[in-house]
């Protein structure tokens, strides 16, 4: 039986108004800090060039947009398969006392992929593996011989339910192999090295323009490593939430 038992406590939640609050503190002192700067810098700082290299570090959000999909993507998954577990237990709950087996491999299912899925030694790579306990729980509802039209209904849906996870598993399964093409990474890199050039080729050899330069180059390489991380979700600096899963855990078995 694997080591955890009870879903470890997460942080409260920030309000959202204090981040928001944050976020404008930030973005309008640097906008306040802009004109003080302009009013520092000398006159040929401020030139075409010099202008058009300072832009250049905008719109480097878009580059993380695609890997933030599939992170969210597999978030909402395991939302959904922790919603069906906990259905399912209600369900076999109601159904009756010959049910207790079929509940205990649905819990050991959970504590399973949670050990699997967030390692406890955040040094080692997640264990991610395909499951036998679903195919088991299957076969042990299939197995179930209801009594009344009730019995009936509730091992219909179960096994409906059953099969959704089982789906879904495999889903996570698949999506934690995959990994960004590094062709593509090859040449996304070479592409922005190539607009680099071609503005510095052009911009005024002043401290502006190597600031500029400086803290483009610093916001594509961050782009590039939250792109790497989001594509391994559950293990990194970035990782999907075990509260879901978690959650779930704590209603099973009531």
């Amino acid at each position: 039986m694997s080591s955890i038992v009870a879903p470890k406590p997460e942080g409260a939640p920030k309000s959202s108004f204090v981040v928001s609050s944050i976020v404008f503190a930030c973005v309008f002192g640097g906008a306040v800090c802009g004109m003080f700067l302009r009013n520092a810098l000398p006159q040929d700082h401020l030139v075409a060039d010099s202008k058009n290299v300072v832009q250049l570090g905008m719109g480097l959000g878009l580059l993380v947009a695609s890997a933030k999909n599939l992170f969210d993507a597999q978030n909402t998954e395991l939302t959904e398969m922790s919603a069906n577990v906990v259905h399912l237990d209600h369900g076999l709950a109601h159904y009756g006392p010959e049910t207790k087996e079929a509940r205990d491999l649905l819990r050991r299912f959970v504590v399973h992929d949670l050990d699997q899925m967030w390692w406890n030694d955040r040094n080692s790579p997640s264990q991610l593996e395909p499951s036998t306990d679903v195919g088991v729980l299957y076969d042990k509802i299939q197995g179930l011989s209801p009594k009344d039209d009730s019995q009936r209904a509730i091992k219909v849906q179960a096994l409906s339910v059953v099969t959704d996870v089982a789906r879904t598993r495999w889903l996570q399964y698949a999506q934690a192999t995959a990994s960004i093409s590094m062709p593509l990474l090859v040449m996304l890199v070479f592409w922005l090295t190539a607009i680099f050039i071609s503005f510095a080729l052009f911009a005024p050899f002043n401290a502006t323009v190597i600031a500029s330069l400086f803290v483009s180059a610093l916001s594509v390489s961050g782009a590039i490593f939250l792109i790497l991380e989001m594509y391994t979700p559950y293990e990194g600096l970035i990782q999907i939430s075990s509260a879901p899963l978690r959650a779930a855990l704590t209603q099973l078995g009531k």
